[in-house]
């Protein structure tokens, strides 16, 4: 495969591209989640301005059900824990031990791949961010699928670049051709597999298609931060033969890291090295430790991809036997059409104390739920039904109207 070709690092173009990067901020699914909670319709159509909605970042109210960010209640896993204990008192120093190397190295051994195509980063959000910066432009498109992850958009916004949105399919898939086609001067074409927010999967096939059939010059961005609560094979062995393609990957949802913070861009060096100009700082040597011994916990991923699944299908019975509608998911969050307006549903939640998911443009009476603890889907189960109970506000219905249809009961 011959390598892209590298842009200057001082060219003009470049220069007021790193200067953009440097005006927005990195987001998180956790920035997300929280505009979602400020931006909610309350009971009667207004803002939630409830003074608890106003604290400091991530300040909850007491006893909060947080099922609306992706996050995994199991937390870090013992090893993990032992981990950051055991390392903490050698903070004072960057990484004295050579902490990231090792879990380079690990994770390389397990996966088939040179080090040299693993970039640890703190999370997956930050090399998401460059890799849009880096592979698009004004004159370089970002495609994604509708409904799906918006950081990526987010950061096409400030490289300028025309975002084009595709539909997901009938089964929920990313319609990979209609995305190719799209833009024939794409620069990236995101695949969040499976989705978020939706828990579905795109085949590998169809991600090999969009690999294959992409625009010169392009990368297929394939975001696989969910991949360990699925059945959907991985794709790091397209890397390693050397396609056009950056795999994401996080430590946030199945090892429990989100507030850790670690993750990896996969990828040829010659695509890893576009996105170094944008910057990389040094890992927090907890972070790595923690994400190495994890990584070395045989019985973690799949011990807690059943917890999960089992925790999910639960749900979903429940949700089935009540006959709400909601779309099957392999992941730790799903999506229900609520019927009327989901920032209002939202707000309903939020009045009961428990917190989910946003809405999507494309889907405005569709709510994200995160697959929380038993306990956690015990209390959504009684709001949830206490607030579907109750007929819902003019403001809700006026803005459902037309939009109540969004896909078939599962």
């Amino acid at each position: 495969m011959k390598p892209l070709q590298p842009e200057s690092a001082v060219s003009r173009r470049s220069f007021m591209r790193l200067a953009g990067a440097a005006a927005l901020p990195i987001l998180t699914e956790a920035h997300f989640a929280r505009a979602a909670m400020q931006s909610a319709v309350a009971p009667g159509g207004k803002p939630d301005t409830r003074p608890e909605m106003k604290r400091p970042r991530m300040a909850f109210p007491e006893g909060a059900v947080l099922i609306n960010a992706n996050e995994n209640p199991l937390g870090p896993c013992k090893a993990a824990c032992e981990a950051i204990a055991a390392i903490a008192y050698k903070g004072g120093r960057y990484d004295i031990d050579g902490e990231t190397a090792k879990l380079t190295t690990t994770f390389a051994q397990q996966n088939g791949l040179k080090e040299e195509y693993i970039s640890v980063y703190a999370g997956s959000s930050e090399p998401l961010h460059f890799a849009t910066l880096a592979f698009t432009s004004p004159s370089k498109g970002f495609v994604t699928a509708d409904p799906s992850y918006e950081a990526g958009m987010t950061a096409a916004k400030v490289s300028g670049a025309k975002i084009t949105k595709v539909p997901l399919t009938a089964s929920h898939a990313h319609d990979v051709k209609a995305m190719v086609a799209a833009d024939r001067n794409a620069g990236v074409l995101y695949i969040c597999n499976p989705n978020n927010p939706t828990g579905t999967l795109t085949t590998r096939e169809d991600i090999a298609y969009a690999v294959a059939n992409k625009p010169k010059g392009s990368i297929v961005l394939v975001d696989e931060a969910y991949i360990h609560l699925s059945d959907s094979p991985s794709v790091l062995d397209m890397v390693a033969a050397d396609k056009d393609l950056i795999v994401l990957r996080t430590f946030s949802k199945v090892y429990g890291m989100a507030g850790i913070r670690c993750g990896f861009a996969v990828g040829r060096p010659d695509l890893l090295a576009r996105l170094q100009p944008y910057g990389q700082n040094a890992m927090p040597i907890t972070g790595s430790a923690a994400a190495n011994v994890s990584l070395l916990d045989a019985e973690l991923v799949p011990s807690r991809k059943k917890i999960i699944g089992d925790i999910r299908n639960d749900t979903f019975d429940w949700l089935a036997k009540n006959n709400y509608k909601f779309i099957p998911s392999q992941s730790n969050c799903f999506m229900i059409d609520t019927g009327r307006d989901g920032k209002g549903v939202i707000a309903a939640m939020q009045a009961k104390n428990v917190f989910i998911g946003r809405t999507w443009p494309i889907w405005p009476n569709s709510v994200r739920i995160t697959v929380g603890s038993p306990e956690d889907m015990a209390a959504f189960k009684t709001a949830f039904k206490q607030v579907m109970d109750a007929p819902p506000v003019a403001a809700e219905l006026h803005n459902s109207y037309g939009h109540n249809r969004q896909f078939d009961l599962a």
